[in-house]
């Protein structure tokens, strides 16, 4: 029987979104429609969407799946081929991590005494970044694979808990200062990757060991965001009139943590081609504009003078992997609204 969207969707972890937009750019039409005109999807199209996730795990974007999927067709077998390829390449990085703990037991049952503790946290923390990254993402991640990096953010968490010890105050220039510093870091540390932004606060959010590892806790996450927005609303004053600093206070920073996720989207498609015109870009471009008239208001002046802040204000920018490719897009797809 053929399967609904929101059946196939369920069957295979993906969502109704991605499975109409796929539709939308011609990488995966379904077959047949019901009478009332719903999709509907048979063996062949559930082939050509392993075909299709098989080439995401080996990370072509949508862009490079269409074109090689539009060439002469690999034979299922080879495409599956692959992926036992990949998941064999999996098993021995995991066999030798097994090697390295039979050592290491090894050397327990010895009586010899390695520095346990440091190689458990490392352990831990390994086992924590793979939940939420594939192995190529991990390499392109500096903050795991940064020795340099690692060893900047641990100590500019040690300043800020300090200063917190102190009774240094999120108002504070000084906080300012490390804030935007933490902005800053955070950049670095994703190599400039909003997705990346958005699954490290998850996993900081779910995994109780890796605050315990990085001493972030929540109240030093607090101080960092009120001394964020505080910092960057100091800026904003030489901008603003009173009646829009007032709206400012009120809403900016409320959807923190809703902008790195939608970056992210905006990012992917580009990436992937997907035109200004498309109904997910316009998805896209509303969303970006309810969060900007979250804290922004109505008023085209308004705008203007905000646009000007941070087009002088490099702090503001601070942290965002926004830039002017970006926003030309997302104007785009706001135009095509009408």
């Amino acid at each position: 029987m053929p399967l609904t969207v929101g059946e196939l969707a369920s069957r295979c972890g993906l969502t109704v979104r991605t499975l109409h937009h796929y539709d939308a750019i011609g990488l995966l039409k379904p077959s047949l429609r019901s009478d009332a005109g719903y999709r509907l999807y048979d063996r062949t199209n559930v082939e050509r969407l392993h075909r299709i996730q098989a080439l995401r795990q080996l990370g072509l974007s949508l862009a490079d799946i269409g074109t090689v999927l539009s060439g002469p067709e690999q034979p299922l077998g080879e495409v599956i081929d692959r992926q036992i390829a990949q998941l064999d390449h999996e098993l021995e990085r995991a066999a030798r991590l097994r090697g390295r703990l039979v050592a290491l037991r090894g050397q327990l049952a010895a009586g010899q005494s390695p520095d346990l503790a440091e190689w458990l946290d490392t352990l831990e923390l390994m086992t924590m970044y793979e939940k939420y990254f594939s192995p190529e993402e991990l390499k392109n991640l500096p903050l795991h694979n940064d020795p340099d990096v690692v060893a900047q953010w641990d100590a500019l968490i040690g300043e800020v808990q300090a200063a917190m010890d102190r009774g240094v105050t999120p108002e504070s220039p000084y906080a300012h200062a490390l804030a935007l510093q933490w902005m800053e870091m955070v950049q670095r540390g994703t190599g400039n990757n909003p997705g990346f932004i958005t699954r490290l606060k998850t996993m900081q959010d779910n995994e109780p060991g890796m605050r315990e590892r990085n001493g972030i806790t929540p109240a030093l996450e607090r101080f960092i965001e009120r001394a964020l927005v505080d910092a960057r609303l100091v800026i904003f004053e030489r901008y603003l009139d009173p009646s829009d600093m007032e709206r400012m206070r009120t809403n900016y920073g409320a959807g923190m943590y809703e902008w790195p996720p939608l970056i992210a989207e905006v990012r992917d498609a580009i990436n992937e081609g997907v035109p200004p015109t498309d109904p997910h870009a316009r998805g896209l471009a509303r969303r970006w504009m309810e969060l900007f008239r979250a804290y922004a208001g109505d008023d085209p002046a308004t705008h203007a003078r905000i646009r000007e802040a941070y087009a002088n204000e490099p702090d503001l920018r601070s942290g965002s992997s926004v830039d002017p490719a970006m926003l030309a897009y997302v104007r785009s797809a706001i135009e095509a609204m009408g």
